[in-house]
C-alpha cells in the first residue's frame, strides 16, 4: 500500500471516530441548547449536571451493581438511560428552589439584572456540585466497566469502537425523539410558546414557570444520559464537567443560539473537528483545533450555522 492509501485509511478512521464522539457531544449540546432556547439561561453548571449523570450510571451498574443482572452489554446502556430521570429530578428541584428566583416572566423587564444573577447562581451551583462530588465520590478516576469499550467492529479496515458506536445510536435516537417531542407533542409546543414570548404564553393559559422547570430538568437530564454513555468509554472524576461545558457552549454557539437542530449539528461538528485534528496536530492540541474552526465559522457567520439574525426594536 502507498502512503496515500495509508492516509486515506487514517482519514476515514478519524472521520468515523469523530462521528461517533460527535453523536454524544450533540446530545450534550441539545440539552444545553434546550435550556437556553426556552429559558435564555446561561447555565454554567450544565457540565456538572453531566458529571452527576456519569456517577449515577456508574453506581447503577458498577458501584452498587443494581443493573448487573442485565449483563455487561445492556447494563451500561440501561444505566445511562436511567441516569437521565435521576438528574431530571435534581434539575427540577434546582430550578424550583434556586434558578426560578432569577428567571421567568418576572425578570423579562429587567433582562440585564436577570442575566447577571443567573451567571452567579449557576456558577455557585457548579461549585456546589463539584465539591459535593469530591466529598461524596473522592478524586480517584472511575469508569463504567463494559467489554464494549475494549471491542471494535472492523468495517473495510475502519475500526469502530463498540461502546462509542452504541452511544452514537442511542444519542442520535434520543435527539430525534426530543425534536419530535418539541414539534409534535402538546407539552413541547407549550415549551416553544414559553420560549418565544413568555408573557403572551401566560395570557394563553400556559404555566411559564412550570414549562421552564420542565425544560431545565429535561435539558440537564438529556445531558446526563450523554454523560452516562460517555462514562463507558472514558474515566472521569468530579471536575470533568468544566472540560465538557466549554465544548458544549462551543457547539451551541456554533450551531446557533436558540436552535435545537443547530445545537445538534454544532456538537457533531465539534466531534468531527476534534478527531480529524489528530491527522495534523498532537493529541494535546485537539481543543485548539476546535476553537480555531469555531472562530472561523463565527467570523464568517456570526449567528452560527443554523441561527437567525435578530433585530431588537
Amino acid at each position: 500500500m502507498s502512503d496515500f492509501d495509508y492516509f486515506l485509511i487514517d482519514f476515514f478512521q478519524s472521520l468515523a471516530a469523530g462521528l461517533m464522539v460527535g453523536g454524544t457531544y450533540a446530545l450534550m449540546c441539545v440539552g444545553l441548547g434546550l435550556i437556553f432556547g426556552v429559558m435564555r439561561v446561561i447555565n454554567f453548571a450544565h457540565g456538572d449536571f453531566m458529571m452527576v449523570g456519569m456517577y449515577a450510571a456508574y453506581f447503577l451498574f458498577t458501584g452498587l451493581g443494581a443493573l448487573a443482572f442485565l449483563g455487561p452489554y445492556a447494563g451500561p446502556i440501561a444505566a445511562a438511560l436511567l441516569a437521565g430521570p435521576i438528574v431530571f429530578v435534581l434539575g427540577w428541584f434546582a430550578h424550583r428552589f434556586l434558578v426560578a428566583r432569577v428567571t421567568g416572566a418576572r425578570v423579562v423587564t429587567a433582562e440585564a439584572e436577570g442575566h447577571y444573577a443567573q451567571i452567579i447562581l449557576t456558577l455557585g451551583i457548579a461549585l456546589l456540585l463539584q465539591n459535593g462530588g469530591l466529598i461524596l465520590f473522592g478524586s480517584l478516576p472511575v469508569s463504567v466497566q463494559t467489554p464494549l469499550s475494549r471491542q471494535s467492529w472492523d468495517i473495510w479496515e475502519i475500526f469502530l469502537n463498540q461502546a462509542r458506536t452504541v452511544s452514537f445510536v442511542v444519542a442520535v435516537s434520543l435527539a430525534f425523539a426530543l425534536y419530535l417531542f418539541l414539534s409534535r407533542a402538546r407539552l413541547g409546543k407549550a415549551l416553544r410558546a414559553a420560549a418565544d414570548n413568555p408573557i403572551a404564553a401566560a395570557y394563553m393559559g400556559i404555566d411559564v414557570d412550570r414549562s421552564h422547570r420542565f425544560a431545565f430538568g429535561l435539558g440537564v437530564g438529556i445531558t446526563a444520559v450523554a454523560g452516562g454513555l460517555l462514562a463507558a468509554s472514558q474515566s472521569f472524576q468530579p471536575y470533568i464537567g468544566f472540560e465538557f461545558v466549554i465544548i458544549m457552549y462551543a457547539g451551541v454557539v456554533l450551531g446557533g443560539l436558540g436552535s435545537i437542530m443547530g445545537a445538534f449539528w454544532g456538537g457533531m461538528t465539534i466531534g468531527v473537528v476534534q478527531q480529524m485534528s489528530t491527522l495534523f496536530l498532537p493529541y494535546q492540541l485537539q481543543n485548539t483545533a476546535i476553537f480555531v474552526v469555531f472562530l472561523l465559522i463565527i467570523f464568517l457567520r456570526p449567528q452560527g450555522l443554523f441561527g437567525r439574525v435578530w433585530e431588537r426594536t
